[in-house]
């Protein structure tokens, strides 16, 4: 059983030099395509070294942007805006500036100040949401030191409101919405509203955080469900539920109530092969493949030695409570093997997507390598969910009986 995901032979976008915001990794890119044209529209994670923002005695802060890009040939060439961000952390020094408006006109601390990361794209009621990782602050050279509190202002060893998010500078994932005509048109200013934040930080740090493109019904009525992979699993177990890496899913009535003690919390998945011992989290938003099944990219990164793996699962809605494993592939379907997706400033392995759209069939893959680089791949959609569903949801194989007009074969 073999399945031909074609990945670029080489980088589409990669760091700018002499680019400040840019210089040092252009990587983990989200894309969504354009109801009304052709176009596909790109947001990547970028960064550069960031002088003006150094704190005495600490190293030059690294702070992460985010880019934007098009293409307008099905995604073989894009053409990136390296003139400026298309959303930039706001590097308040001041805790007084650690304040945005969100959605609803309320005064909210600010996640996205220092750093706005891997990005996913995704449509939900007709509207244009991204989700991003966020910090308070930049850290220092991160495929360094992975210390994220090495660059911390002098404003969090005093007394704040702002509790663990920023004494332990952790990732607070931040819902925009997205005005996509302004984006398109480079008015970057205009074109995303903060609406708030899907994770607790109070819970400690959680990445890997995107919607469902749909409400689903939970617990009888319709809601908001999220994918989210904590980084201390044990803060959301449940009795009976496993502590080791895991992908959760999160319900609520309203966006704003997804990080709150209003949301319930579901383990969908844990770590059960090799490939996925560190850590698993969901890839990009789910894809719907049928009337109850959705298409679930995820990845799993087993140390630094194998790094990081993409993969895939097919979902089932249930009529009570929420969408449980029907198939997972236990293969490792995309990792880093080409020397462009191997050599980076990390020394793990890293093939990384942040996002995926169908297009004529075939499902477009958009992939961070080597944590440098950005990639694109491209798979038959058909043949791909064909392929997921010759496992069962531990990832053993299973037959599938393929009806014909002939006759009946065994695939």
């Amino acid at each position: 059983m073999s399945l031909a995901i074609i990945c670029s032979s080489a980088p589409i976008l990669e760091p700018q030099p002499g680019c400040a915001w840019a210089d040092t990794m252009v990587l983990n890119p989200a894309i969504v395509r354009d109801p009304a044209s052709s176009r596909l529209h790109m947001l990547f994670r970028a960064t550069g070294p960031w002088p003006q923002k150094q704190v005495a005695g600490r190293p030059l802060p690294y702070p992460i942007f985010l880019g934007y890009a098009f293409s307008d040939d099905g995604g073989e060439t894009w053409t990136p805006d390296f003139s400026r961000p298309a959303l930039a952390p706001v590097l308040a020094d001041d805790p007084h500036g650690l304040y945005i408006k969100d959605s609803q006109g309320r005064r909210v601390i600010n996640h996205a100040n220092g750093c706005i990361e891997d990005p996913r794209l995704h449509w939900l009621e007709g509207e244009l949401f991204l989700t991003t990782a966020c910090r308070m602050f930049a850290p220092g050279p991160y495929w360094i030191n992975d210390e994220p509190k090495q660059c911390a202002p002098g404003w969090v060893t005093g007394d704040h409101p702002f509790g663990r998010a920023a004494r332990e500078n952790l990732t607070v994932t931040v819902l925009w919405k997205v005005d996509l005509a302004k984006l398109a048109a480079r008015d970057y200013e205009n074109s995303f509203t903060y609406v708030t934040h899907l994770s607790d930080p109070d819970r400690g740090d959680n990445r890997d955080v995107f919607l469902f493109p749909e409400k689903l019904v939970i617990d009888g009525r319709p809601q908001y469900v999220c994918v989210h992979r904590p980084m201390t699993p044990g803060d959301y177990a449940l009795p009976g539920t496993a502590r080791t890496p895991s992908i959760y899913l999160a319900s609520a009535d309203n966006l704003y109530d997804l990080a709150s003690e209003k949301a319930l919390h579901h383990q969908l998945a844990t770590s059960v092969f090799p490939w996925e011992g560190n850590r698993v989290g969901g890839s990009f938003p789910p894809i719907r493949i049928s009337k109850n099944e959705w298409l679930l990219p995820y990845h799993g990164k087993q140390d630094t030695v194998v790094g990081y793996t993409q993969s895939f699962m097919i979902l089932r809605e249930q009529s009570k409570g929420f969408p449980t494993v029907a198939h997972r592939c236990s293969q490792r379907m995309m990792y880093a093997q080409q020397p462009w997706e191997l050599a980076g400033r990390f020394k793990t392995p890293c093939v990384f997507s942040c996002g995926g759209e169908l297009i004529n069939g075939r499902l477009l893959i958009s992939y961070g390598a080597a944590d440098t680089k950005v990639g694109m791949a491209s798979v038959d959609f058909g043949e791909l969910v064909n392929h997921v569903r010759h496992f069962d949801p531990s990832g053993r194989r299973i037959a599938i009986r393929v009806e014909t007009p002939a006759r009946q074969v065994v695939a």
